[in-house]
């Protein structure tokens, strides 16, 4: 992108020098250095894209250096890059999340083209059907086109103004690993990894940026659940219900340590922040029953006012049923019950059934069962739900 200033061909580029690298190296063997191989391979296509095309002279002078380039090994190309950025992920995140586009465009198009998540999927993270998503993402390539960015890492104010859309990115790839939205699985550990390695680098970039730290305490927090997440045979196991000793200790801490952090520095708590609180109220309780729900409650009252949305209300809604009773709880939910953006989000029929079943009310929670169970993608999450409508076929609390 920096060299072609252009999101589409960058793109067309990269995959050309993946095929070439996936047609040539089973023959030739891997390269010593395959990242300087594939820079090279895109490079060498970008000069034959020019040279056929109309702009050959305007882009004269670039060719030159990129003739001049080729034989350019890694470290020189990383010290062309100039940052001290040194993952290429967290650079290419800070370098796409630019402020021409609006918030929702270039958080979109930085989860497709470097968080590979696929547009259903991100469509899923915004609450959006999948057609509005792959329009946010073709306009924000034809901006960034046509405003001839330089596609460099942004420093000072320059980078300040795009931090709040890199949490984004950042936290919505991590979502997706947490609760991969279709498939066979429940979690996508290597989302899960890339998001937490992605957080704490960015941390030690900017660390007077309290949500930095609350974003790396929020995850680290979710990740510690992780292995007691799913049994043996890799279905879903509900929070209240998992084995805290298989909580990881370690995730804990570092989690709790960046929460202090994130608190420490005096500012007013921000979405990641708060998120990360309501996490270490489940983390410091050694049973469910030593649970803070009311503080949890009351953490999601001041998350809502932060940062708005019917995601929010719906888990205080289970947060409020937890602390005062089923009633409670179920008066928030089906206030939500005509909210646009929820009608196909499986979590609120979902929320609804379990306050029904523990109101006795079996049938009305089975039909809600099963149509959680019908607006999600994820196998085990299917499975799991519609188990759940089969107890209340009997009569028994799931």
């Amino acid at each position: 992108m920096r060299i072609v200033r252009d999101v589409d061909l960058a793109e067309e580029l990269a995959q050309d020098a993946l095929v070439a690298a996936l047609t040539q190296w089973p023959e030739s063997g891997i390269p010593d250095n395959p990242g300087a191989w594939l820079q090279a391979a895109a490079r060498n296509r970008a000069i034959n894209v020019f040279r056929r095309s109309a702009l050959v002279a305007r882009k004269h002078e670039q060719l030159g250096r990129l003739e001049a380039e080729r034989e350019m090994v890694a470290p020189d190309l990383e010290a062309k890059i100039d940052d001290a950025v040194e993952d290429d992920m967290l650079r290419l995140v800070l370098i796409a999340c630019d402020p021409v586009l609006p918030m929702e465009a270039r958080v979109a198009l930085t989860l497709r083209l470097l968080g590979g998540l696929t547009t259903d999927e991100i469509a899923r993270a915004f609450l959006v059907p999948e057609p509005t998503v792959a329009q946010r993402i073709v306009r924000a390539k034809r901006m960034l086109a046509e405003a001839r960015m330089p596609f460099e890492v942004p420093r000072g104010e320059r980078l300040a103004v795009r931090l709040a859309s890199v949490f984004a990115v950042i936290y919505l790839i991590y979502n997706e690993g947490y609760a991969a939205t279709k498939g066979d699985d429940l979690i996508r550990p290597q989302l899960c990894e890339d998001a937490l390695r992605l957080g704490r680098m960015l941390a030690e970039l900017v660390p007077q940026e309290p949500e930095a730290h609350g974003l790396v305490a929020l995850m680290a927090l979710q990740e510690s659940r992780s292995a007691a997440r799913v049994d043996e045979a890799g279905d879903p196991v509900l929070l209240m219900e998992q084995d805290r000793a298989r909580w990881h200790p370690q995730l804990i801490e570092h989690g709790l340590a960046a929460l202090s952090r994130a608190e420490g520095l005096g500012k007013e708590r921000g979405p990641y922040t708060l998120q990360a609180a309501i996490a270490a109220c489940h983390a410091r309780a050694a049973t469910p029953g030593e649970t803070d729900w009311e503080r949890i409650a009351a953490l999601y009252v001041d998350l809502a006012q932060v940062a708005p949305s019917p995601v929010v209300r719906l888990n205080r809604a289970m947060a409020v049923s937890m602390a005062f009773g089923p009633s409670a709880g179920l008066q928030i939910v089906e206030a939500l019950a005509s909210e646009p953006s929820l009608q196909r989000y499986h979590l609120l029929p979902s929320a609804r059934a379990d306050l029904l079943t523990k109101l006795g009310r079996f049938d009305e929670a089975r039909a809600q069962f099963e149509l959680a169970a019908s607006l999600t993608d994820n196998a085990r999450q299917r499975a799991r739900l519609l188990e759940r409508a089969e107890a209340c076929a009997h009569g028994t609390r799931p």
